[in-house]
């Protein structure tokens, strides 16, 4: 008997673990999404120091989701990641329209990750 609630105790203990990692990915997504479109939006504004502001704080979160992300989602994050460090980049160099440009494309891939999940 001991064995069958150690057991099941485990099995409880796995799958809410697994709840609430999705739960924490969930949330960071949405927070990178929130940053990725203050700094589109910024940056349509002609605002590279913002735009690259919102950027980092987008790939802070990107970053946290994709810890707990698994396959197609996952994908997308990184991608969603990659295209907010190319628009931090041409931020900091002044390339607004680019970084701009970036920061649409880190927007459709973290919306693409949450539709997939």
């Amino acid at each position: 008997m001991k064995k069958l609630a150690s057991v099941f105790a485990g099995l409880l203990l796995c799958l809410s673990t697994t709840v609430f990692a999705d739960a924490e990915s969930d949330k960071h997504s949405a927070q990178a999404l929130q940053h990725a479109n203050m700094a589109v939006e910024q940056g349509k504004a002609g605002k590279a120091p913002s735009l690259v502001e919102h950027a980092k704080a987008g790939l802070e979160h990107t970053v946290a989701a994709a810890i707990t992300a698994k396959g197609v989602p996952l994908t997308h994050i990184n991608a969603a990641s990659d295209s907010l460090t190319q628009a931090i980049d041409h931020g900091n160099l002044g390339h607004t329209e680019m970084a701009t440009k970036a920061a649409e494309q880190a927007v459709e891939h973290i919306k693409a990750a949450t539709s997939s999940q």
